[in-house]
């Protein structure tokens, strides 16, 4: 089958750019680079080495073994003989079956390594703070969590299917985008604090200094708040959520621990980028085209029957269509990710230039940029391929490099 043919060769790709991304850490990042001299030393790029592999060196065990599950489940029979099961059910109580029990399955089979990742790995070196009992309970709420706007999703469309006739796809798509506005709006005063305790920032120079950054750029704000990160990592950030008058900048209070006023305004600065270029904007966009072109695929692989027979089912319920959209889509997402990031690394440079010119030049950026290379332990030496496929935001070295060519744009 071209699909399972397809796939292979995705995964093996995969894994041999991760091991190129290996390699030419373990050539190039042995000697600390000239542009972060005096932050981090010789032990700590040891150790940021020695990260960078095992990181790697799991992602890939994880990868190859996420890709053979998931083929496991289509080549065994599992969906086709779950469909005939479903036959005689509703398509919204067939549909939620059918797509809860291949995710149930992969979330199970997961379980081994979100637990390895957090409490061995990331232990290893620093990183997790978190509790067994934070672990489950984050477990338990975002099974919930994903169950019900899964559930709701699904159900939603599947009854689009069944009433809106021939233009269903258009229907659904507009529920969708319209879905995700909405979660843009609600997420961070809503779902966001399920998880963490958003609480206003007690630094009063520092929210004052924040309120007057914000107005200079014109940028209204519902309110300036520090998230308890250290519950579960020492690892930093900072963004800003929600849009209009939604917008509310996040801290993390390990961010606010580790860096100078100075460096948060510029972090933020670049954040405040996002916003004033529009990037989340063009993003939203973007998706509303790709979903389209999904939707428009779904209505089509709904009734040919070619398909459905291809991957073994003797039935043709839409459910089974949808997922099979989903997963044919996966490829094609492959395909398109180097787009998809290329633009994403050219937005972080924009909103990187955007800080440099309202903070008065590079140095605030280049003095976060370099402590969170330290504290986050970044990989100093991506191989350029696995940048190509992977990397949203350019590698630290170069982004450090090109805040210095920003006031020349």
């Amino acid at each position: 089958m071209v699909y399972i043919g397809t796939v292979c060769v995705i995964t093996v790709f995969d894994l041999v750019i991760a091991k190129l991304n290996t390699d030419h850490m373990k050539k190039h990042g042995t000697q600390i680079p000239s542009i972060i001299q005096g932050v981090i030393d010789e032990k700590e790029l040891k150790k940021i080495h020695r990260y960078s592999v095992d990181n790697r060196r799991f992602a890939m065990l994880r990868t190859g073994f996420s890709k053979i599950f998931f083929l496991y489940i289509i080549l065994s029979g599992i969906l086709p003989w779950l469909a005939l099961s479903l036959e005689n059910l509703s398509v919204v109580l067939g549909g939620l079956i059918f797509f809860g029990v291949p995710v149930l399955l992969t979330a199970i089979t997961g379980l081994p390594f979100d637990f390895y990742h957090s409490f061995i790995l990331e232990e290893r070196y620093g990183f997790n703070t978190k509790t067994i009992r934070t672990w489950i309970s984050d477990l338990i709420k975002a099974t919930l969590v994903i169950s019900i706007i899964g559930a709701f999703l699904i159900v939603t469309i599947l009854l689009m299917i069944e009433f809106a006739g021939k233009a269903w796809w258009i229907w659904a798509w507009s529920f969708f985008i319209c879905f995700q506005l909405l979660m843009t709006v609600f997420y961070p005063s809503i779902i966001a604090p399920i998880f963490n305790r958003f609480t206003p920032l007690e630094d009063s120079k520092l929210v004052t200094a924040i309120e007057q950054l914000a107005k200079s750029e014109g940028l209204k704000l519902q309110g300036i708040y520090q998230v308890d990160a250290t519950r579960r990592t020492r690892h930093t950030n900072a963004y800003v959520s929600g849009i209009g008058n939604t917008k509310r900048i996040v801290l993390f209070d390990s961010l606010v621990q580790a860096h100078t006023q100075e460096e948060v305004l510029a972090i933020l600065g670049h954040e405040i980028g996002h916003v004033k270029k529009n990037h989340i904007k063009k993003k939203l966009i973007s998706l509303s085209l790709i979903t389209l072109f999904l939707f428009f695929l779904a209505s089509k692989l709904l009734t040919w029957d070619l398909i459905f027979h291809g991957f073994g089912f003797s039935l043709m319920p839409p459910y089974v269509g949808l997922f099979l959209a989903g997963i044919l889509w996966e490829p094609v997402g492959f395909f398109l990710s180097p787009v998809e990031m290329a633009i994403s690394r050219k937005f972080e440079h924009e909103a990187d230039c955007y800080s440099v010119r309202i903070s008065g030049g590079p140095a605030p950026l280049s003095a976060a940029l370099r402590k969170m290379a330290r504290e986050n332990l970044s990989n100093l030496w991506p191989h350029p391929l696995y940048i190509f496929f992977n990397y949203s935001h350019p590698p630290m070295l170069k982004r450090i490099e090109y805040l210095n060519t920003c006031e020349s744009k």
